[in-house]
């Protein structure tokens, strides 16, 4: 496929990368002038009543922010805040926004991410891709003294009041050049700006500023029918299955998952799909029903309809390092 061949030109090396500098540098001029124009009030950005936090990274792709967005809410409420949550809705089809979320939306209208933030945490959440919009229509109904953005570091009309960027730990910033040579949406220099950069996983890596870490908990395989954790009993039956299971991932970088699943000591036949794939039963016509099949629980969302018996999610919980949080939580206090 083009895409694969592109993404792996980003992040392996290759030579024609080069050849699509002067589209990068038009991209570079044409994202300079846009956040220009708002930082001068030429476009009109809109600063919510309640301070707004941005999650979001640098590169096309996924980094981890969705996980990280939902431990973030979960520590901001155990510190007594009122979280609300917006998100583009990437991987929806909805015809109209805004749209309020629940844990009983469909994830193939308002799409997965946001279906698997509201059901972990139960916090209102409302996607439009005018984020500005999102946030007056969620503090109109919504007692929130807080907003969480999933994603949209680059949508400069509405202004934030702290920034955290994920950094893929695995991937890095790729080749360093802007799209379409490389997977950067700004330059690298742009970190500089950001009140907190997390980068996720544990491999070395170089950047232009200071970082922490986030890590992953295991907490157990659940089953995709019931999508509940009371089908997490059955775990250590899972994980001392011999032979190969079936993996599915839809997700940014899926390699990450299939590694996660080998050192579990699953022998993995690995099934790739495009990042918020819609999927349909038809996707999973390689499974005879005789094997296991696992998947992230951002994947498992779209698959309750149609899921088997034998098909299991891996749910993780995402760690940020205390003095992200109390720096984050200090933050804050100098804002209210």
């Amino acid at each position: 496929m083009i895409k694969d061949w592109i993404v792996k030109a980003w992040y392996q090396g290759h030579p024609l990368s080069y050849l699509f500098l002067p589209l990068s540098l038009l991209f570079f001029v044409i994202t300079e002038k846009r956040k220009w124009s708002f930082q001068r009030g030429i476009k009109v950005s809109w600063r919510a009543p309640v301070p707004v936090i941005i999650v979001g990274n640098i590169t096309v792709g996924g980094t981890g922010k969705t996980p990280v967005v939902i431990h973030l809410v979960e520590e901001l409420i155990k510190r007594g805040y009122r979280p609300g949550v917006i998100s583009r809705g990437f991987g929806g089809n909805s015809e109209s926004y805004p749209i309020a979320v629940n844990r009983g939306s469909d994830p193939h209208v308002v799409g997965d991410e946001p279906h698997l933030i509201a059901n972990r945490t139960g916090v209102p959440l409302v996607v439009d891709p005018n984020r500005v919009r999102a946030v007056q229509y969620l503090l109109k109904n919504n007692d929130c003294n807080l907003i969480v953005s999933d994603d949209g570091l680059q949508h400069y009309a509405l202004q934030r009041d702290i920034e955290l960027v994920v950094v893929d730990g695995e991937r890095g910033l790729g080749n360093g050049f802007l799209l379409p040579s490389g997977p950067l949406r700004e330059p690298k220099s742009r970190l500089k700006k950001a009140d907190f950069v997390v980068v996720n996983g544990t491999k070395p890596i170089k950047l232009p500023v200071a970082y922490s870490r986030m890590s992953y908990q295991t907490m157990g395989f659940f089953e995709v029918l019931s999508f509940d954790e009371t089908s997490m009993a059955r775990m250590n039956s899972i994980t001392q299955v011999q032979g190969t299971v079936h993996a599915v991932a839809g997700i940014g970088n899926p390699k990450r998952f299939f590694d996660s699943l080998g050192l579990l000591g699953f022998n993995v036949v690995p099934h790739v799909f495009e990042d918020h794939h819609d999927y349909q039963e038809a996707d999973f016509s390689f499974d005879d029903g005789s094997q296991l099949l696992l998947m992230t629980e951002k994947d498992a969302v779209k698959c309750r309809g149609f899921a088997k018996q034998n098909w299991y999610y891996l749910k993780i919980s995402t760690q940020l390092e205390s003095n992200v949080l109390n720096d984050l939580e200090e933050r804050l206090g100098e804002i209210l």
